[in-house]
């Protein structure tokens, strides 16, 4: 990994966090890579000589993509996945575990927000099935594939701050379904997976954080509408003037995707692990409630050590695997030389 000597903000870009920065001979897989951050992700990975493991639902259209964003087809090696069928979250894995690809960084891009009710194949609430169950699955699977110094960036967001998980009743069994508690719940979630996954897998050298990349408008807001993403800008605006300060603006795609590539490849590993960034900075826990969503900041429950490690223990009953230390450890060890 590089040593960081510049300080980034919210306005750098993907191009500015790796400017000067060699990839060949690095592999990095980033799930979700048929539209927004994951294209750009992949794009700005493979432009500085990266071999990109990309995963995706509809490989087709995963393949169009990437190929309007000028990446070459030989750059980006295109996996089969549907985070909310854990079926082929197994298979994916049980692929690349045979292949045994050396990774240097594992990016969990994909995911969903604010969908109407659903469950996912394996009966989870659509968003938590989806951004963690499916992702906590698929990391663990592969983790013995990370070589001692490789980074997990789990994609979280300021949504977090909509609720933290459920343990009781993750599913919204005796609760009434609100989409965006049900995003928070998820976004919580992948905080504390990567608290989790940074204390227990620090042992076999590896390190993960989480991030939220910014405002950016991409596919994820989907089941919004125009109309409700209009309502929730302008009440973040709302919360800002309050807090007298400056309007929010959208990012753009390359500066969305330039915090999964600071914490994982510039920022120190000791600064980032186990912690929250945005805007490429290590971001303060707050804890008062008049702070808004347009302003930087992490829960300080999604970063409960106690409660990651809850969730990580339900989860494991709730998929019906446990993920030993030690065979991660085993795989680790027999990895072929990069």
């Amino acid at each position: 990994m590089a040593t960081q000597t510049k300080t980034f903000d919210r306005t750098s870009t993907t191009d500015d966090v790796l400017a000067g920065i060699d990839l060949t001979r690095k592999r990095v897989l980033v799930t979700g890579v048929s539209a927004g951050l994951g294209v750009e992700t992949a794009r700005a990975l493979a432009s500085h000589g990266a071999h990109v493991i990309g995963t995706a639902r509809d490989l087709a259209k995963a393949a169009r993509a990437l190929a309007a964003a000028g990446v070459a087809s030989n750059a980006v090696e295109l996996v089969e996945m549907d985070l909310a069928e854990l079926a082929t979250v197994r298979r994916a894995a049980d692929q690349l575990n045979a292949a045994k690809p050396v990774l240097d960084l594992v990016i969990a891009n994909a995911g969903v927000m604010a969908p109407p009710f659903g469950r996912t194949a394996d009966g989870f609430e659509t968003q938590f099935g989806t951004n963690h169950v499916g992702h906590f699955v698929f990391v663990n699977r592969i983790a013995g594939l990370m070589r001692p110094g490789s980074r997990l960036v789990m994609l979280a967001s300021s949504g977090h701050r909509f609720s933290d998980v459920d343990l009781t009743d993750p599913g919204f069994e005796t609760t009434v379904y609100e989409p965006f508690i049900g995003y928070g719940r998820s976004k919580t979630a992948n905080i504390l997976v990567a608290v989790e996954f940074d204390r227990r897998y620090r042992a076999l050298g590896l390190r993960a954080t989480a991030v939220h990349p910014g405002g950016i408008r991409t596919e994820l807001s989907r089941h919004m509408g125009d109309e409700k993403l209009q309502g929730l800008f302008d009440q973040i605006n709302v919360d800002l003037a309050r807090e007298g300060k400056p309007p929010m603006e959208w990012k753009t795609r390359r500066q969305g995707a330039a915090t999964s590539l600071w914490a994982g490849l510039v920022a120190d590993a000791d600064a980032v692990g186990g912690r929250y960034c945005e805007d490429c900075q290590v971001s303060p826990v707050v804890t008062s409630a008049s702070i808004g969503f347009g302003s930087p900041g992490v829960r300080p429950y999604a970063l409960d050590p106690a409660t990651a490690k809850a969730l990580w223990a339900r989860t494991e009953e709730w998929v019906g695997e446990s993920f030993d230390l030690r065979s991660a450890a085993t795989a680790q060890r027999n990895l072929p030389d990069a």
